[in-house]
């Protein structure tokens, strides 16, 4: 029986994708900053873990409580929409924290046993908007651009080891918290110069339009992590959601 431990999983993508590994047979390591065990079915193959992804200490202990692990996924991630100049600092180093140095520190406390298996895949959730950046996106884009340059170069390292690396670029999804998480960070510590204010909401509309349309579901990324993890013979890029993959055309 093989293990995957999955970071993010109290909302969107990340618990979507421990529900599909567990439905799977696979046993699921599903991290969480606040651990709630009703939001999966219980199961002797579940393992709910606390995990703070820019926590060194943290990392250390969920890894060990997970034992073993065939498949990492990293899905936990923040999101901002704000102008450059309207994003503090303080909300600049979080999201590389979380969504850069958190994928790394978590790929550098599982590589030692995967490297003495000469076995393993690690699949990392980054963004389509890698592909097209967006305006309001620009530090956000460029915490997801450095995760990707990190994964290709990564993937020629470990591949003669055995071990696989993959890139997952999801699409818009109104179906997860992104977007309201987003916005709500952007009303409470937006310091956007009133320069910006007419073409912030002109783009700010049109985010609501796209959303709307429902161009990526949580189900295409579950798709996508998958065959990332199961499929030895996929590319290292994965676009998923119907937006992600005309990008990629």
């Amino acid at each position: 029986m093989k293990t995957v431990l999955i970071t993010g999983c109290s909302s969107g993508f990340g618990l979507e994708t421990a529900r599909h590994f567990l439905g799977q047979g696979w046993s699921v390591v599903a991290t969480m900053r606040t651990p709630d065990a009703s939001l999966l079915p219980a199961s002797d193959r579940l393992k709910i873990v606390p995990l703070d992804v820019s926590e060194p200490t943290s990392i250390a202990r969920a890894v060990e409580a997970a034992g073993p692990i065939d498949a990492l996924v990293n899905n936990a991630g923040i999101g901002w929409l704000s102008t450059f100049e309207g994003t503090p600092e303080t909300a600049m180093r979080a999201l590389f924290e979380t969504n850069t140095f958190g994928t790394f520190a978590m790929i550098r406390a599982v590589l030692p046993q995967m490297r003495a298996r000469q076995s393993g895949v690690i699949v990392n959730v980054s963004s389509s908007v890698t592909m097209k950046p967006l305006a309001l996106l620009p530090v956000y884009t460029a915490s997801k651009a450095a995760v990707n340059a990190y994964s290709e170069c990564l993937a020629l390292e470990l591949a003669p080891l055995g071990i696989r690396t993959r890139l997952v670029l999801p699409g818009q999804a109104p179906g997860t918290s992104f977007g309201s998480t987003a916005r709500a960070l952007m009303a409470k510590a937006n310091e956007t110069p009133d320069d910006y204010q007419a073409f912030v909401e002109q783009v700010m509309s049109a985010f609501t339009a796209n959303a709307a349309q429902e161009l990526t579901h949580p189900a295409d990324v579950v798709q996508a992590i998958w065959r990332a993890v199961t499929d030895e013979d996929c590319p290292l890029r994965l676009p998923a959601g119907s937006d992600a993959l005309a990008l990629a055309a």
